[in-house]
Protein backbone atom coordinates (compact mmCIF):
# COMPACT_ATOMS: atom_id res chain seq x y z
CA UNK A 1 0.00 0.00 0.00
CA UNK A 2 2.70 2.53 0.66
CA UNK A 3 4.03 1.93 -2.58
CA UNK A 4 1.77 3.70 -4.82
CA UNK A 5 2.06 6.89 -2.45
CA UNK A 6 5.76 6.25 -2.78
CA UNK A 7 5.43 6.47 -6.43
CA UNK A 8 3.36 9.74 -6.45
CA UNK A 9 5.28 11.42 -4.30
CA UNK A 10 8.16 11.00 -6.42
CA UNK A 11 5.73 12.36 -9.62
CA UNK A 12 5.01 15.14 -7.22
CA UNK A 13 9.04 16.21 -6.48
CA UNK A 14 9.51 15.49 -10.68
CA UNK A 15 7.11 18.44 -11.14
CA UNK A 16 8.67 20.40 -9.02
CA UNK A 17 12.27 19.72 -10.15
CA UNK A 18 10.87 20.86 -13.72
CA UNK A 19 9.49 23.97 -12.38
CA UNK A 20 12.59 25.40 -10.38
CA UNK A 21 14.51 24.50 -13.75
CA UNK A 22 12.27 26.53 -15.63
CA UNK A 23 12.45 29.77 -12.84
CA UNK A 24 16.00 29.99 -12.22
CA UNK A 25 17.16 29.24 -15.89
CA UNK A 26 15.15 32.77 -16.86
CA UNK A 27 17.76 35.13 -17.85
CA UNK A 28 18.74 37.84 -15.84
CA UNK A 29 17.71 40.99 -18.04
CA UNK A 30 16.36 40.51 -21.33
CA UNK A 31 16.63 43.74 -23.12
CA UNK A 32 18.61 47.13 -23.44
CA UNK A 33 19.20 49.13 -19.86
CA UNK A 34 20.87 52.01 -18.10
CA UNK A 35 24.30 50.62 -16.70
CA UNK A 36 26.22 53.09 -16.09
CA UNK A 37 25.98 57.03 -15.42
CA UNK A 38 28.78 59.60 -15.03
CA UNK A 39 27.26 62.82 -14.70
CA UNK A 40 29.70 64.59 -12.04
CA UNK A 41 33.59 64.94 -12.70
CA UNK A 42 35.91 66.31 -10.46
CA UNK A 43 36.39 69.96 -12.25
CA UNK A 44 34.11 70.73 -14.52
CA UNK A 45 32.43 68.02 -16.41
CA UNK A 46 32.75 69.51 -19.75
CA UNK A 47 32.84 66.04 -22.08
CA UNK A 48 33.62 63.83 -19.23
CA UNK A 49 29.77 63.25 -18.62
CA UNK A 50 28.74 59.79 -20.30
CA UNK A 51 25.55 57.02 -20.04
CA UNK A 52 26.21 53.55 -20.88
CA UNK A 53 23.83 51.28 -22.33
CA UNK A 54 23.93 47.30 -21.51
CA UNK A 55 21.88 44.87 -23.79
CA UNK A 56 21.98 41.99 -26.39
CA UNK A 57 25.07 42.89 -29.04
CA UNK A 58 23.41 43.99 -32.36
CA UNK A 59 20.35 46.06 -30.71
CA UNK A 60 19.61 48.78 -32.97
CA UNK A 61 18.98 51.89 -30.99
CA UNK A 62 18.19 54.40 -34.10
CA UNK A 63 15.05 56.15 -32.95
CA UNK A 64 15.93 55.72 -29.06
CA UNK A 65 16.61 58.34 -26.72
CA UNK A 66 17.86 59.90 -23.62
CA UNK A 67 16.02 61.78 -21.36
CA UNK A 68 17.21 64.27 -17.89
CA UNK A 69 14.56 64.56 -15.40
CA UNK A 70 14.42 67.58 -13.45
CA UNK A 71 14.02 66.19 -9.47
CA UNK A 72 12.61 69.41 -8.55
CA UNK A 73 10.26 69.85 -11.05
CA UNK A 74 9.95 66.61 -13.14
CA UNK A 75 10.82 69.32 -16.46
CA UNK A 76 12.28 66.80 -18.93
CA UNK A 77 16.24 67.44 -20.49
CA UNK A 78 18.42 66.94 -21.84
CA UNK A 79 16.79 65.08 -24.45
CA UNK A 80 19.50 62.86 -26.40
CA UNK A 81 18.65 60.93 -29.84
CA UNK A 82 20.60 57.84 -30.40
CA UNK A 83 21.66 55.94 -33.10
CA UNK A 84 23.88 52.75 -34.03
CA UNK A 85 23.61 49.39 -32.41
CA UNK A 86 24.94 47.67 -29.47
CA UNK A 87 28.55 46.39 -29.97
CA UNK A 88 29.88 43.02 -29.45
CA UNK A 89 30.66 43.98 -25.77
CA UNK A 90 26.86 44.42 -25.16
CA UNK A 91 28.06 47.88 -23.56
CA UNK A 92 27.14 51.28 -25.77
CA UNK A 93 28.64 54.49 -24.15
CA UNK A 94 26.75 57.80 -24.75
CA UNK A 95 29.58 60.51 -23.90
CA UNK A 96 29.15 64.21 -23.79
CA UNK A 97 31.68 66.49 -25.77
CA UNK A 98 33.01 70.10 -25.30
CA UNK A 99 32.07 72.73 -27.06
CA UNK A 100 35.07 72.78 -28.95
CA UNK A 101 34.17 68.68 -29.93
CA UNK A 102 37.01 67.45 -27.38
CA UNK A 103 36.06 64.42 -26.18
CA UNK A 104 37.25 62.78 -22.98
CA UNK A 105 35.63 59.61 -22.36
CA UNK A 106 36.83 56.03 -23.58
CA UNK A 107 35.27 53.39 -25.36
CA UNK A 108 32.73 55.91 -26.79
CA UNK A 109 30.35 54.54 -29.27
CA UNK A 110 27.64 58.12 -29.71
CA UNK A 111 28.92 61.24 -28.88
CA UNK A 112 26.40 64.53 -28.21
CA UNK A 113 26.50 67.78 -26.39
CA UNK A 114 24.99 66.73 -23.19
CA UNK A 115 24.95 67.44 -19.56
CA UNK A 116 22.85 66.27 -16.50
CA UNK A 117 22.31 67.49 -12.98
CA UNK A 118 23.55 66.12 -9.56
CA UNK A 119 20.87 64.82 -7.95
CA UNK A 120 18.15 64.32 -7.04
CA UNK A 121 17.05 63.55 -10.34
CA UNK A 122 16.32 60.59 -13.11
CA UNK A 123 17.48 59.58 -16.46
CA UNK A 124 14.83 57.68 -18.65
CA UNK A 125 15.56 55.36 -21.26
CA UNK A 126 12.87 55.39 -24.09
CA UNK A 127 12.47 53.65 -27.54
CA UNK A 128 9.61 53.89 -29.91
CA UNK A 129 7.04 53.00 -27.77
CA UNK A 130 7.94 54.46 -24.59
CA UNK A 131 10.13 53.79 -21.56
CA UNK A 132 12.69 51.00 -21.35
CA UNK A 133 14.47 51.62 -18.34
CA UNK A 134 14.86 54.47 -15.78
CA UNK A 135 17.24 55.38 -13.38
CA UNK A 136 16.88 57.89 -10.54
CA UNK A 137 20.11 59.40 -8.09
CA UNK A 138 20.16 60.98 -5.06
CA UNK A 139 18.13 61.84 -2.26
CA UNK A 140 14.40 62.30 -2.49
CA UNK A 141 11.65 63.52 -0.70
CA UNK A 142 8.02 64.37 -1.32
CA UNK A 143 8.29 67.40 -2.49
CA UNK A 144 10.63 65.78 -5.36
CA UNK A 145 9.84 64.31 -8.27
CA UNK A 146 11.66 60.78 -8.62
CA UNK A 147 11.31 59.09 -12.35
CA UNK A 148 13.33 55.81 -11.11
CA UNK A 149 12.09 52.60 -10.39
CA UNK A 150 11.76 51.15 -7.11
CA UNK A 151 13.85 53.12 -4.92
CA UNK A 152 16.59 55.90 -5.60
CA UNK A 153 19.99 55.05 -6.43
CA UNK A 154 22.78 56.71 -4.32
CA UNK A 155 24.15 59.94 -5.37
CA UNK A 156 27.71 59.68 -5.72
CA UNK A 157 30.52 62.18 -4.94
CA UNK A 158 32.51 64.14 -7.80
CA UNK A 159 34.79 61.83 -9.85
CA UNK A 160 32.14 58.97 -9.29
CA UNK A 161 29.58 57.14 -11.53
CA UNK A 162 26.41 54.80 -10.23
CA UNK A 163 26.62 51.62 -12.01
CA UNK A 164 25.05 47.99 -11.54
CA UNK A 165 26.39 45.65 -9.43
CA UNK A 166 26.12 43.49 -12.87
CA UNK A 167 25.55 44.74 -16.00
CA UNK A 168 22.77 42.79 -17.44
CA UNK A 169 20.76 42.12 -13.98
CA UNK A 170 17.60 44.61 -13.56
CA UNK A 171 15.29 44.11 -10.58
CA UNK A 172 14.04 47.20 -11.28
CA UNK A 173 14.98 48.77 -7.78
CA UNK A 174 17.67 51.26 -8.60
CA UNK A 175 18.63 50.82 -5.08
CA UNK A 176 19.30 47.51 -5.30
CA UNK A 177 21.21 47.30 -8.54
CA UNK A 178 23.40 50.42 -8.32
CA UNK A 179 26.65 50.94 -6.17
CA UNK A 180 28.75 53.83 -6.48
CA UNK A 181 32.08 53.37 -8.53
CA UNK A 182 35.30 55.08 -7.01
CA UNK A 183 36.79 55.38 -10.71
CA UNK A 184 34.14 54.72 -13.51
CA UNK A 185 34.64 52.32 -16.30
CA UNK A 186 32.83 53.45 -19.36
CA UNK A 187 32.97 50.61 -22.17
CA UNK A 188 33.57 47.93 -19.11
CA UNK A 189 31.47 46.22 -16.97
CA UNK A 190 30.57 42.59 -15.10
CA UNK A 191 27.80 40.44 -16.52
CA UNK A 192 26.27 37.93 -14.82
CA UNK A 193 26.17 35.04 -16.68
CA UNK A 194 22.83 33.28 -16.51
CA UNK A 195 22.00 29.82 -18.78
CA UNK A 196 19.12 30.45 -21.21
CA UNK A 197 18.13 27.17 -22.25
CA UNK A 198 15.22 26.25 -24.44
CA UNK A 199 12.12 24.17 -23.73
CA UNK A 200 13.53 20.91 -24.80
CA UNK A 201 16.98 21.45 -22.77
CA UNK A 202 14.39 22.38 -19.54
CA UNK A 203 12.13 19.26 -20.57
CA UNK A 204 15.38 17.00 -21.23
CA UNK A 205 16.51 17.83 -17.80
CA UNK A 206 13.36 17.47 -16.11
CA UNK A 207 13.17 14.04 -17.59
CA UNK A 208 16.61 13.05 -16.39
CA UNK A 209 15.12 13.87 -13.09
CA UNK A 210 12.29 11.80 -13.12
CA UNK A 211 14.30 8.75 -14.19
CA UNK A 212 16.08 8.31 -11.40
CA UNK A 213 13.50 8.85 -9.34
CA UNK A 214 11.84 6.05 -11.28
CA UNK A 215 14.89 3.95 -10.97
CA UNK A 216 14.42 4.73 -6.82
CA UNK A 217 10.92 3.42 -7.43
CA UNK A 218 11.70 0.56 -9.05
CA UNK A 219 14.31 -0.27 -6.62
CA UNK A 220 12.07 0.02 -3.87
CA UNK A 221 9.60 -2.43 -5.62
CA UNK A 222 12.16 -5.06 -6.28
CA UNK A 223 13.49 -4.88 -2.59
CA UNK A 224 9.37 -5.10 -1.24
CA UNK A 225 8.73 -8.09 -3.52
CA UNK A 226 12.18 -10.19 -1.81
CA UNK A 227 11.18 -9.48 1.01
CA UNK A 228 7.95 -10.49 0.34
CA UNK A 229 9.11 -14.13 -1.40
CA UNK A 230 11.30 -14.51 1.42
CA UNK A 231 8.43 -14.57 3.97
CA UNK A 232 6.67 -16.83 1.97
CA UNK A 233 9.53 -19.45 1.42
CA UNK A 234 10.01 -19.19 5.63
CA UNK A 235 6.54 -19.68 5.49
Amino acid sequence: MNAPLRTNSLFARALLFFVIISTFAAPASAGVILSEIFYDAEGSDDGHVFVELAGPPGTLLDGWQVEGVNGFNGAVGPVILLSGSIPASGLFVLADRTGGGSVFVPNADLVANFDFQNGPDSIVLRDGFGIVDAVGYGSFTSAHFFAGEGSPAPDPPGGSSVARWFADVDTDDNAADFRVLGEPTPGVADFLVVPEPGTGVLLGAALLGLAGLRRGTRRFRHHGKSHQEAAHRQD
